[in-house]
């Protein structure tokens, strides 16, 4: 499913047309990236969390010539799923 398709399926669900329930993911996606940029956790209950992994600096090899190489620190998006998640799936 991409972006489109999720569209349609909350236009479907809720009755709206695709242009507000395009509005209406968009909003949602911006609340959750807003909050991760701010270094906040989102926490859907039942569905999952989504926050921001630290990773810390460290060296690694470049393949091709065998040189070390040093990677930058980083944050990354992270996902855990809730349990309710993990039950509809199951």
């Amino acid at each position: 499913m991409n972006k489109t398709d999720l569209v349609a399926a909350v236009a479907a669900a809720t009755g709206q047309t695709k242009t507000d329930a395009a509005k209406s993911v968009d909003a949602v996606l911006d609340a959750i990236t807003s909050e991760l940029k701010a270094g906040g956790d989102v926490r859907l209950v039942g569905f999952g969390t989504f926050s921001v992994a630290q990773r810390a600096a460290k060296e690694g090899r470049n393949p091709r010539t065998g040189a070390t190489i040093k990677i930058a620190a980083s944050k990354q998006p992270k996902f855990s799923a809730g349990k309710g998640l993990k039950d509809a799936i199951q």
